[in-house]
């Protein structure tokens, strides 16, 4: 049975949209507008979004599970810093609830480890502060940053 034709707009959306995700993934919200600017109609748009999100190349749920642990384990993320940048990516409230947050005893384990790993010196307060505002750059809230950098300073070894 032959295939009715595709329309030719909406053919170069998909194929521009598998370009666009071929070199990285994207949400729906950023591969929409990524469409957008390169002046794709509207309708066009919306059918190859419809279509890639139909095969399985274009799907939040997945990128926001694999963002969250590229962040989290890669680039030494908090939770708050992952979930506004989902939340800037378009990402729908629901995902970012499921797969942002962390348990709060990994969280201060893991900003520990950041802290640790930086080297700042803890017996004083500058070094305390300047490890704080690491951590709450990094996406930490403050209490976990705050107990991450007392775990920091119990398991650090003396000074020789």
């Amino acid at each position: 049975m032959a295939q009715a034709p595709r329309d030719p707009e909406h053919e170069a959306a998909l194929l521009a949209g598998l370009g666009a995700l071929g070199r990285r993934d994207r949400t729906v919200a950023e591969l929409r507008n990524w469409l957008a600017e390169r002046g794709v109609p509207e309708e066009a748009l919306e059918a190859a979004i419809a279509e890639l999100i139909e095969i399985g190349e274009l799907n939040d749920e997945r990128y926001a599970e694999f963002f969250c642990a590229d962040k989290r384990e890669l680039a030494g993320w908090g939770p708050e810093r992952i979930a506004a940048t989902l939340a800037d990516r378009g990402v729908d409230q629901r995902l970012i609830d499921r797969f942002a947050p962390e348990d709060r005893g990994a969280q201060v384990e893991r900003a520990a480890a950041l802290v640790r790993e930086r080297g700042d010196d803890l017996s004083d307060d500058r070094g305390r502060a300047r490890a704080f505002a690491y951590l709450n750059r990094r996406g930490f809230d403050y209490e976990v940053a705050y107990d991450a950098i007392r775990e920091a300073q119990r398991e650090r070894p003396a000074a020789a």
